[in-house]
């Protein structure tokens, strides 16, 4: 493994997670606002990162690996964190849907590669922005200053969860053929 400032970044937000989780618990009244900043900081990173390896030329199959493992653990324990913290249906089934996704189009990239077919579910734009705007509705319900705050942060987790399924559907459409003849 070469160790650059990528996976160096990339490591450095696996090893928020555990810290974003005690200080989501903590009893202070400043604990919303200091885990969406962990947060915030994670999702940082995790664009930094990309962009940092392609600017420096410092890309490696193991940061290709640990890159999208470090994003999905983030996003997913966040998502269970507010499924349990807000214990209602209509932030639950976002949730669920986004992280059954996120499984669904992981192993889907896996079968295409050992078929050496990768590149046809590649990231795409549609992902991106899926996932900036997962990210930023995340980051509002995490944080829950106000009402405002939180109503417009579901608005955007259910506009995310659309650009879920749209995203999820052109991936299935993309090795739909490979997929009907196995």
């Amino acid at each position: 493994m070469i160790f650059n400032i990528p996976i160096a970044l990339t490591l450095f937000r696996l090893l928020l997670i555990p810290v974003f989780v005690v200080v989501f618990y903590l009893p202070v009244s400043w604990a919303y606002f200091a885990a969406a900043a962990i947060f915030v900081l994670a999702s940082i990173t995790d664009y930094l990162d990309g962009y940092l390896a392609r600017r420096l030329n410092q890309s490696t199959e193991f940061g290709a690996f640990l890159d999208p493992v470090a994003d999905k653990v983030m996003v997913a324990i966040s998502l269970v964190l507010l499924a349990e913290h807000y214990s209602v249906w209509w932030i639950t089934l976002p949730a669920a849907i986004m992280i059954s996704r996120e499984i669904v189009i992981s192993a889907l990239r896996e079968w295409m590669a050992e078929l050496g077919k990768r590149g046809n579910v590649a990231v795409s734009l549609l992902g991106k922005v899926k996932t900036a705007t997962q990210m930023v509705a995340i980051t509002g319900l995490i944080w829950q200053h106000n009402e405002l705050i939180i109503t417009l942060a579901v608005i955007l987790l259910y506009v995310a969860t659309l650009l879920t399924f749209w995203s999820m559907w052109l991936y299935l459409r993309a090795a739909w053929q490979d997929l009907a003849r196995r």
